[in-house]
C-alpha cells in the first residue's frame, strides 16, 4: 500500500505539563487518558484523496503507557465517502504500515470505530476538536522566554516524528462516550505538524 498525509496534530491528556509519559516515565495520575486529533490538509490512499478530513482517538492507558496496553476509541470524519473510510481506518489502525502501525502496536482494544461530525481548529497558538456530545478539548501554548513557544524535540513517545512537539496546556477537555467521562483543564497538551508516510 502506498500512501502519504501530512497536516496538523495535537494531543491532551489527564497528565501535568509536560506529560512525563512521552519521557517514558509514569503518567502523573498513575494512569493517562487522552484525545489526539489529526487534521490532514492534503494526502492520498492508493489513490483515494484525504485532503481536509479529520481523524481523534480517546485513548485510556491504565498504567504506564510504555508497559501497559491502551483502550482505544477511534472517530473518523462524517464527511468522508465509503473508500476514504476505509483508507483512514487502515491507516490509523497501523493496518497501511508507517508511524501509525507504530502508535497502534500499543493498542490491546479498540472499543469502536464512528463516523461522527468533527471540527478541528487551528489558529494560531490554539487548537481545539469538537465531536458534539462526546469531545470538547482545546489546548493552548505554553509561552516560553521572550514569548517564545516551548517544544521538545526527539521525545521516545511521539506521535509527529521529525517536527518538535510544542508543549501546551489544555484549557478544556471534556469526554464522554463507552462509560466514560473524563473532565479536566490546565492540563498537558503537544501539538505540532505531522508527516506519514508509507
Amino acid at each position: 500500500m502506498t500512501w502519504k498525509i501530512e497536516g496538523t496534530y495535537f494531543e491532551t491528556c489527564n497528565c501535568e505539563s509536560a506529560c512525563p509519559c512521552v519521557f517514558l516515565s509514569k503518567p502523573s495520575e498513575g494512569h493517562c487518558d487522552a484525545i489526539v486529533a489529526w487534521h490532514i490538509d492534503r494526502g492520498a490512499f492508493e489513490g483515494v484523496k484525504l485532503d481536509g478530513l479529520n481523524v481523534a482517538l480517546a485513548v485510556h492507558s491504565p498504567g504506564h503507557m510504555a508497559q501497559v496496553k491502551w483502550d482505544v476509541a477511534v472517530y473518523l470524519d462524517e464527511r468522508a465517502d465509503a473508500a476514504q473510510k476505509d483508507a483512514l481506518t487502515k491507516i490509523f489502525a497501523g493496518q497501511a504500515g508507517g508511524h501509525p502501525a507504530r502508535l497502534a502496536s500499543h493498542v490491546g482494544n479498540i472499543l469502536s470505530v464512528a463516523s461522527v461530525p468533527m471540527r478541528y481548529a487551528a489558529n494560531g497558538r490554539q487548537r481545539s476538536l469538537s465531536i458534539p456530545g462526546v469531545v470538547e478539548a482545546a489546548i493552548e501554548a505554553v509561552e516560553g522566554q521572550g514569548g517564545a513557544e516551548v517544544t521538545i524535540e526527539n521525545h521516545p513517545l511521539c506521535i509527529a516524528p521529525g517536527e518538535p512537539a510544542v508543549a501546551a496546556r489544555s484549557k478544556k477537555l471534556d469526554y464522554r462516550d463507552h462509560g466514560k467521562h473524563w473532565e479536566f483543564s490546565s492540563r498537558n497538551g503537544f501539538y505540532s505538524p505531522f508527516r506519514y508516510a508509507a
